[in-house]
Order: C-alpha cells, then structure tokens, then sequence
C-alpha cells in the first residue's frame, strides 16, 4: 500500500510534501536544518501554533523564528509560565491566577500564603530559581482534558482560580475539554501556543510588585502582580531597562508636582488640581487649539456637564456606558455628568434649522466629562475621571466627508509638529461586528476616509473590525522619545447620532436630509495630552511651552530691586518670567532654577545692576554673555516662533 503524504504551501507559493501525521517542527527539519534550530512556533493559514501540532495537508504554514514579529510575545508568554513554575517552587501554598504578555513584557496575578507576600527584595530570588528552570531547557508539553477531569486535577492541587475559570468556560463558551500545558513540575490552564522550551527565553527581567483584584472585582480577593519583562537576546533587554530607567525619570506624576503643574489629592480621586504653572500650559496648549479653530472656521460652544438622564437614553450611550457614567438626583429628576460631548453639540445642532449653504458647520468645543473609573485603574494624568477633551462636531453631507477629513488631518499634523512629535502613524478602522447602518452606507464612509487618506498623501495601517459601532475611524498615533506609541486624535464618522436625535437640514431640493456627523479630536484629552507631553519633553518644555521661560536671579538682597525691574520689562514684551528672591545663594537659586527646568537663567549682581543688563544662562546653550532687557526679549521671541 502507497504511503500517505501531505502538501503545504509556503510563504512564497511553493509547495512541501511530507510525510503524514507530519508537525510544525518537521516541516522546520524538511525546509532544512538551521530553521528547525530557529523554529519557535508555527502559524497555520495566519493562526499561531505550538511547533507540535499536526498538519492536516492543504494549509499555508510560515515557521516562526525570533526574527518573526510573533517571538516577542511567545518569549514573554513562556517566561510567564517558567515565573508561576519559580514562585511555586519557593511559596508551594501559592494560588496561581493568570499570567498572559503584554505590550512590555508579562505578569502573573497570585495569591500567596497569608503573611507571606513577596516584597521588591525577593525579585532577585525568583529570578534565580527561574534562570534554573531556563538553563534546565525544559519543554512545554500540551495536553487536553474533559472539563471535569481538569477540575479535579487543579482543585487537587489547591488552585481555586484555576477551577473558577475553567467552569466559567463551561458555562460561558460551552466548553468540553481544556488545554493545559507543563513546562517542569508546574503545569497550567492555558490556550497556548508556546515555544518548544524554556531554553528558548533569550533574557528577562522582574520589574515591579502591585496589587491586582482579582478579575478587577473590587469586591474580590486582592492578589499580587508581578510584573516582568523578556527579550530575544541581552542587548534588547538591556536597552528597554535604560528606558524603564529613564520613563522614572520622566513620569509625569513626578515631574508634575515637581515642577508645581499639579497635584492629586484624596479628596477628589482621578481628578487633577492645576496649579498655576499648569494652568498656563493647559492654555497654551488650548491656544494652539484654537489657532487651527479660528484658521479651518470652527465656531466654538459650551455646553452643559450635567444633562438629564434621559438623554443619554436617546443617544445611546445608556446601553453602552452607564457603568461609566456619575449620576445625581434634583428634585425627583435623575442627571449625569456627561461622559461626552457629543449629545450636547446635536442639541445645539437641534435648537434651529439649517440650510445646506451653511454646511459644513463645524462646532468645536473644550468640554468638561466625567467617566466613574475605578480607582484602581487610574494613572496620574493618562486615567482620569474628569477631563477636557478639545472636541468638534463637524455635520456635513456625505459628499463633503472627504474635504472635511483632509482638513482635519492637515491640522492634527500641523498641531503635532509644533508640539515636537514628528513619528506620527495613521490608523484606518472599519465596520466591527455590532454596527449600526447598511453595508452600503459603511462602504461610502469607509471609502471617503479612504480617500482623505490618500488625497493627505498619508500613508496608513488598516485595523479591520476596529471602527466604532456607528461608523468607520482613523485614529493618529504618535511615537514619544522613548519610543512609545500614544494614540491621541481621532476622526470619527457617524450615521446613527443625527438619526437619533433627528438633527436635519433643508437641502436644494427643498427637501429634508440628514446630516453626515464627522466626531474630531485633535490632541483628545488635555490632561491626557499634557502627561504625554510631559514625559516627551522630560519636563523641560520647549520656550514657547514653557509656563515660566525665564527666572531672573538676584545675586544679593541688595539687587532685588534691579531684578524686579528687569522682569517687569520682560513681562511687558510678553514673556513669562519669574523671579527668585530667597536670600539663597546665586549657585543654589542657579541649582534649584536648573531643577525646575527653567529655560533661560538672569543672574543680576553689582556689575549687571550698574550695566542695566543682565547675565544669560541657557539650559541648551550654557553660558550667553551680557544682554540688555530687550535684545533679550527679541530673542527669546524669535525662538518661541
């Protein structure tokens, strides 16, 4: 009898007999020798498989190496587990609950013994024991079982967490058997894939210690997250933990108080207090704002932050987002602050009626919302409860989406130059899977962004399924100086607003039509924005940013005088400055001026008081010489520009 073989397609088309009953690994062999040695894993007409899984002949396989853009998750996927095998090794009462990767590297969320909680100190111990387990090149094993075979294995072993999500797969996916996988002694409930070993772990890090509820439940058991990070090789792991290093020093919740921008405060959780320093960069940033207003023809509105409940009823967002949402109760009526501003622009939109000769109205707004974050998930300025978005609601027709788009991207490209981000990538999101609207409605908004795209000459990244569920989206993301991605503006098509809130204009039939409702942010939250700024910027913010450009330093007590008058001069030109009159040493006002990352420094002592000039220190350029008040004002002018 003939012997059965199988046939696979290639990357680049051709074709690959094997033997039947062959796997991942020995199509890696049959390609040649040093592929089976890289071989991590295998994708099977674009899914991620273990290299042991079984190829049924007729798929499209690609092996996964380390230079696949696959690795890096199954290297931290693997570290992961070999971290929950480590902990059980030296805590054996330990409760293990999920560990998956993520963007920067992996955690696992474990209940340990009463009394026996690790601290920062025991990081290293771990590491230890899990670099035993990685030189030991252990394999990770896969295995299913029925269901119930698979609770009594873990609820033998004291892994309550275990047995609560496999029967919440039962109940919720129907599930009838699970996957678990063995790497060691330690073996756990997991989707997989994984790479053949542990071996395979190039170099890896334990970064940090916090709490995690389990689930986010914050009526649930409070577990310990350890955080960790893997890379292919020691070059790669080194680099990110200089930049680690280096995101401590620029962390907006430290720099903000430090250079008295904000403060958080328990009595207001996730809502930030501006400090004066602050609040003069918020309005620059607002300022910079409204130039692209006032230049693309926006009006600008202000509406209500507490609207009545029922609104949000009507808009939608009650089916979506109520548990996001603050309420409050006035004389037996329920409102909520508003976690958007959109409802507010169509009740503007609403109040009259409109021609088509006034559209494109575009109506812009700097409004306050508010969502009910739990307090657990907030981060400085990155996770808010309150904050202010530079909104805009441009309602148009649909043959004027595309002008209105390239107009919006035109301006968030210019707002990200000025604000020193010049790695920017574009995002197009389509039609998710619970949408609202005709597919031939979808088609035309997808292909209007698809054309401002273009007509922009921007290239961009296609991110299928993503679209908001009342309509298509290009989402901007800017790259920090860490390297960082953020993503920020947003321009958002939608059909389903102006349906339910029956907004409308008189066309030049004379007739009735809908308006097209274009939902644009250019920076999005400025709080938000102000954090990433920040953090960019390392806290020195360029001079036309920066909330105090110059600080004018008397030498002695008898000098106040004289640097008072200087600075009064400078303010008149328009600048920021101030001035520091401690009777302090010149060398410590300089140190503590360097601290709070003035600019520009304006020593004044006998020989400037006499001269009605002033000593120049910059932070870029060091040492300036003597100016006058105002050669120096020109030229800090000039630079801002």
């Amino acid at each position: 009898m003939p012997e059965t073989k199988l046939k696979v397609e290639l990357p680049d088309g051709s074709e690959l007999e094997l033997e039947s009953g062959a796997t991942g690994a020995d199509a890696a062999a049959a390609i040649g020798p040093g592929l089976a040695k890289a071989a991590l894993a295998l994708k099977v007409d674009g899914e991620l498989r273990d290299l042991s899984a079984p190829l049924a002949g007729g798929e499209t396989i690609e092996i996964v190496t380390d230079r696949s853009p696959e690795a890096l998750e199954l290297v931290r996927h693997d570290a992961a587990h070999v971290l929950a095998e480590a902990v059980l090794d030296i805590w054996p009462g330990a409760k293990i609950s999920i560990g998956p990767p993520i963007e920067s590297g992996f955690y696992y969320d474990i209940e340990f013994p009463e009394g026996e909680a690790p601290g920062p100190e025991d990081l290293e111990r771990i590491e230890e024991r899990m670099r035993e387990h990685i030189s030991a090149d252990e394999p990770f094993e896969r295995r299913e079982l029925p269901v119930a075979e698979a609770v009594e294995h873990f609820r033998e072993e004291g892994q309550d967490y275990k047995v609560e999500l496999i029967e919440d797969l039962q109940r919720d996916e129907g599930a009838s058997t699970v996957t678990l996988y063995r790497n060691g002694a330690f073996e756990d409930l997991c989707r997989g894939p994984h790479g053949p070993s542990t071996g395979r772990i190039g170099a890896f890090k334990l970064t940090s210690l916090a709490g995690a509820y389990w689930r986010g439940d914050e009526t649930r058991q409070m577990l310990t997250r350890v955080y960790g990070t893997a890379f292919l090789d020691r070059k790669a792991l080194a680099a990110h933990l200089e930049m680690l290093e280096q995101a401590k020093e620029r962390d907006h919740r430290k720099l903000g108080p430090e250079l008295d921008l904000f403060r958080f405060r328990p009595e207001s959780p996730g809502m930030p207090f501006w400090l004066p320093n602050g609040s003069v960069l918020l309005e620059l940033m607002q300022e910079e704002v409204r130039g692209q207003l006032r230049k693309r023809g926006y009006r600008e509105i202000r509406t209500p932050e507490v609207l009545d409940e029922e609104l949000w009823h009507r808009s939608g967002h009650w089916d979506n987002y109520k548990e996001n949402m603050f309420f409050v109760e006035s004389e037996d009526r329920r409102f909520a602050l508003k976690p958007m501003n959109c409802p507010g622009a169509c009740l503007v939109f609403g109040s009259t009626r409109h021609s088509y000769r006034e559209l494109p109205l575009r109506l812009a707004e700097f409004g306050k919302v508010f969502r009910n974050e739990r307090e657990g998930v907030l981060h400085g300025l990155l996770r808010v409860r309150s904050f202010t978005q530079d909104d805009a609601h441009v309602y148009c027709t649909e043959d004027q989406v595309t002008g209105e788009c390239v107009d919006i991207i035109e301006a968030i490209d210019e707002l990200y130059a000025r604000f020193g981000f010049d790695d920017v990538r574009l995002e197009l999101s389509t039609r998710p899977q619970k949408s609202i609207g005709s597919a031939e409605q979808w088609e035309r908004a997808e292909a209007a962004l698809r054309g401002a795209l273009e007509s922009a000459g921007r290239d961009y990244q296609l991110n299928p399924g993503d679209g908001a569920f009342y309509g298509p989206k290009i989402d901007f993301h800017v790259t920090d100086a860490l390297g960082r991605s953020w993503q920020l503006g947003t321009c958002q098509l939608d059909f389903f607003m102006p349906e339910r809130f029956e907004l409308g204009y008189t066309g030049a039939d004379n007739a009735e039509h809908r308006p097209v409702m274009i939902h644009r942010a250019l920076l999005g939250s400025m709080e938000r924005f102000a954090g990433i700024l920040i953090e960019h910027h390392g806290g020195r913010l360029p001079l036309w940013l920066a909330p105090v450009q110059a600080t004018v330093l008397p030498v002695a007590d008898r000098h106040n005088d004289a640097a008072s008058e200087i600075a009064a001069e400078l303010r008149e030109a328009g600048l920021r400055v101030g001035i520091d009159e401690r009777s302090e040493s010149v060398g410590r006002k300089i140190r503590d001026a360097e601290l709070a990352k003035a600019p520009y420094m304006l020593v004044v002592g006998d020989r400037e008081q006499e001269a009605g000039v002033v000593s120049v220190r910059s932070h870029e350029g060091g040492d300036l010489g003597q100016m006058k008040p105002g050669e120096l004002a020109a030229r800090l002018a000039a630079e801002s520009r």
